[in-house]
């Protein structure tokens, strides 16, 4: 398969982590400037944390106006704030606590109060948030799975297959656990989606995605925005010329 447009290949993932953290830098500049807020949306993974963790660095922290900055999250495991296994704690620790983003601008998914209650409530918060028009986020991050999966939607999982809520509780068979995920209806509308891919683990899950294979990630096609997948040499192995 040839390298195909919206694709960018880096070394290793520190390269490929610098490349996305400007690439926030930048369209969040851009966002302030012309509206004077920024929404974006975080995923969570290890990928997503080196990012993260490079956001908070002096380089990053004092170059965004982080008090602009609205976040919210993709999805959640139905879990505490502070429990290991949370997105929000993850991007607190590596990020939030470390950077200037005011209580308020924080939009977390509340998966301690389960499936049912936490999607509801995440969709009113998004939908207030957003208040007469339909959610379009500035910038939507996602991961990739080795199955293919991006946010907590899994092949063969019914929340993949809704179309009219925003938000919605999806259990997770292989898993046994359930999680709050943004669907596809929400997540398509983004101006701007990208995703972060590292690792020769994720290589056949990439290049099924862009072949337009059924899998989770090749759904994510936006509506009117633009998609982006940075990968680095691992992850591209598949593709020629990598």
């Amino acid at each position: 398969m040839e390298k195909p447009e919206g694709l960018r290949v880096y070394r290793d993932t520190d390269e490929l982590a610098r490349a996305a953290a400007r690439l926030l830098l930048n369209l969040s500049s851009e966002k302030i400037k012309e509206k004077g807020s920024f929404t974006v949306v975080l995923s969570g993974g290890k990928t997503p944390e080196t990012l993260y963790r490079l956001l908070a660095s002096p380089e990053f922290k004092e170059s965004i106006e982080w008090t602009k900055v609205r976040i919210f999250w993709g999805d959640e495991r139905c879990v505490p704030p502070d429990d290991p296994e949370s997105n929000y704690g993850m991007a607190s620790r590596a990020l939030l606590s470390k950077v200037p983003v005011p209580p308020e601008n924080l939009h977390r998914i509340k998966g301690e109060l389960g499936p049912s209650l936490a999607s509801a409530l995440y969709e009113e918060e998004i939908t207030a948030y957003f208040k007469d028009s339909a959610p379009v986020f500035d910038l939507v991050l996602l991961g990739l799975g080795e199955d293919g999966h991006t946010l907590s939607l899994f092949p063969g999982t019914e929340a993949l297959d809704e179309r009219k809520r925003l938000v919605a509780g999806n259990f997770v068979g292989k898993l046994g656990s359930w999680r709050v995920t943004m669907t596809l209806q929400l997540v398509n509308r983004a101006s701007n989606l990208v995703f972060i891919a590292a690792g020769a683990g994720k290589s056949r899950a990439l290049k099924e995605a862009l072949e337009g294979r059924d899998n989770p990630a090749g759904k994510i096609r936006p509506v009117n925005g633009r998609l982006l997948w940075l990968a680095d040499m691992d992850a591209a192995k598949p593709l020629k010329g990598f």
